[in-house]
């Protein structure tokens, strides 16, 4: 039952503010003019716009609180566990060692000198951004210097860019003719990586002991013929600034070897292969060998292995 005249006000004041609140909800607004509501009226209708809003709007309508309230719905920042894994590797140190030229070369003719072999071996220990580098090539019967040739590098190694280390340290290398044996030390610092299509490149600069400057170039490339018989083309070239006659070495061009390996993966990290090469030196290189009695100009036939672990 109403008793006086405000009731019925405020009770028409109440109906008025429901319809606005579904009609604002709705995305409708009607202008309404009406009486100054009274206090009880006001609560009221507070009361009834946020009912009508979280009916109009669904379940993302909510009533703001405070700060308090926020920060309570947003939840505290999520630290993982101590003992999770980290998702990227990248400071693991490794040891890895790859075994390209492993290989026997057997006499071919009068003129091809002596059965022989010729290592390439190469690997590192440590992460994706510091490296030690550690190389070994040699031969002996080698086609452009009589006896055997060896050398050994130990580098340290930077990545600088996505493909490619930076490469400094020190050579030792060794030869030998007919008991005549040399050794020089030489600063070493290079280039080595994987350019476009998949050539793998090796440079570098070598100076020796006594400032004698030589240089070194070379490119590999895989081509898978199917997913085990994989054909491996090489190419090497050596340079140098003096003559340095105790090494059969040459100002200029020393010399450039093209080869290709055929090898069949029986496992991912070993296959056994067949190879030919052919190896030539110039200009006062190719006299010193003459001088040595060496063939300046030779083709080669191998069978070998080739790993990595």
């Amino acid at each position: 039952m109403m008793n006086g005249t405000g009731a019925p006000a405020r009770y028409f004041s109440g109906l008025l503010a429901v319809a606005c609140a579904v009609l604002l909800g709705d995305g409708i607004v009607v202008p309404v003019i009406a009486a100054p509501p009274s206090i009880e009226s006001t609560a009221a209708a507070t009361t009834a716009y946020g009912t009508a809003l979280s009916g109009a709007t669904g379940s993302k309508a909510s009533v703001t609180l405070g700060p308090s309230a926020m920060q309570e719905s947003i939840g505290p920042k999520f630290v993982p566990p101590g003992d999770w894994p980290a998702p990227v590797h990248d400071q693991e140190n490794r040891l890895f060692t790859l075994v390209d030229v492993l290989e026997y070369r057997p006499r071919t003719g009068a003129g091809q000198g002596t059965s022989g072999y010729r290592w390439d071996v190469e690997g590192y220990y440590g992460g994706d951004y510091n490296r030690l580098w550690f190389k070994s090539e040699g031969q002996n019967n080698s086609a452009f210097k009589a006896g055997y040739d060896v050398d050994f590098q130990l580098l340290y190694g930077r990545f600088v860019q996505k493909y490619y280390d930076i490469q400094i340290g020190g050579r030792v290398e060794t030869q030998s003719f007919e008991g005549r044996g040399v050794t020089r030390g030489l600063g070493v610092i290079g280039i080595e990586g994987l350019v476009p299509y998949d050539y793998n490149v090796e440079a570098a600069l070598f100076i020796a002991q006594n400032g004698a400057v030589s240089a070194r170039l070379s490119f590999t490339k895989d081509l898978l013929l199917t997913q085990r018989l994989i054909l491996q083309g090489r190419f090497e070239t050596n340079a140098a600034i003096q003559r340095v006659e105790e090494f059969t070495t040459g100002s200029g061009l020393n010399n450039l070897e093209f080869g290709t390996r055929l090898r069949y993966e029986i496992r991912r990290w070993f296959a056994p292969y067949v190879g030919v090469s052919f190896d030539k030196s110039f200009g006062e290189t190719a006299s010193l060998v003459r001088a040595d009695e060496g063939d300046p100009s030779q083709i080669r036939f191998a069978v070998g292995l080739w790993a990595w672990f």
